[in-house]
């Protein structure tokens, strides 16, 4: 269960869609429950296991393997090809072993090519924050908000590499307390935006944006203390992203169409766009299949598109601050 990488941009309802995606899998895992299974992962750690990791290549135990997880990896491919190999055919052969389809790894990683298009998410952020630098003088009151969203980004899409590198607890919390900051400083900086906290005059607003500030602070401590210390909660943890997405997206489509109504520029409109954009991209999780060749699925293709929408929110940010520079010049 993966939540909201895209949310720290406009996401749209996505989110709602992303739920129901979710509550349909979470229930779908009956290939560790198969006796078969259970017989082969008990066999192998008979016949395999009795002298640790030693038979393991240095590679493997490199990336952490052990011999126990190598006879789970290896059963799920042996039960897999089984199944898909059973005649009669079987109706659904391909099942999920421990909420997870089974991937084929390369070189110890289990699931590549969600690591491969999470890099080029954070290569997007990466190269968004190159732009911003080039295009927008620090000495704009908003440059600082749009770098900590591009921060944001990258330790989200780099907890994302290593989560799908190695499933193990402790990347999977980083992988959801980097996702969860990540869309919570997407309200945060729609607020500031939107709203112009960032000017310090008059003073209320620069009250309200430290106020802003330390509620939004609160909130993700508030979030990361329940999960961490009081019980690891995957329907809160959703709620709480479902809540907190929606909110920012309502304010950016709403700011979006209110300017473009105003001023007729077509790049005022790009949030909406972006949005329908990732809604389409995320509603591949209502469509979970097997992988393709054990190798690519939903989850994987929904984060290769949500890598030029990374690029294009970029844009929408760099824009704006130029038409927001030229308004203030002719003001003065």
């Amino acid at each position: 269960m993966r939540l909201f990488k895209a949310a720290g941009r406009p996401a749209g309802l996505i989110a709602v869609l992303l739920w129901l995606a979710l509550a349909w899998t979470a229930s779908a895992s009956l290939g560790d429950r198969l006796p078969d299974f259970k017989e082969c992962v008990q066999i192998c750690k008979t016949e395999n296991c009795q002298r640790g990791n030693s038979g393991l290549p240095l590679y493997l135990r490199l990336m952490l393997w052990t011999c126990d997880s190598e006879c789970d990896y290896t059963c799920q491919h042996v039960i897999t090809d089984r199944r898909v190999n059973r005649d009669p055919p079987m109706l659904h052969p391909v099942v999920q072993f421990h909420g997870k389809w089974p991937f084929y790894r390369v070189l110890g990683i289990q699931e590549v090519f969600s690591v491969f298009f999470s890099f080029l998410n954070f290569m997007a952020h990466r190269r968004g924050m190159a732009s911003l630098d080039r295009a927008i003088p620090a000495s704009y009151p908003l440059r600082k908000y749009y770098k900590g969203f591009g921060y944001c980004g990258l330790a989200a899409w780099t907890f994302s590499m290593l989560f799908h590198t190695r499933d193990f607890p402790l990347t999977e919390k980083l992988d959801y307390f980097a996702a969860g900051a990540n869309v919570l400083y997407g309200l945060f900086l729609a607020v500031i935006r939107i709203f112009r906290l960032d000017k310090n005059s008059p003073r209320q607003k620069g009250t309200f944006r430290r106020y802003w500030t330390m509620t939004c602070i609160s909130l993700y401590l508030a979030h990361v203390c329940y999960l961490s210390f009081w019980q690891w909660d995957y329907t809160y943890n959703m709620v709480a992203n479902v809540i907190v997405g929606l909110l920012q997206n309502l304010l950016w489509v709403t700011f979006s169409i209110r300017r473009y109504r105003k001023g007729g520029k077509p790049w005022t409109i790009w949030p909406v766009m972006i949005v329908i954009w990732i809604t389409l991209a995320m509603s591949l999780e209502l469509f979970d299949f097997p992988p393709w060749g054990r190798l690519i699925d939903a989850h994987s293709l929904w984060h290769l598109g949500t890598v030029v929408p990374t690029a294009w929110w970029y844009a929408f940010l760099i824009q704006d601050a130029q038409d927001d520079m030229v308004s203030e010049r002719l003001k003065a």
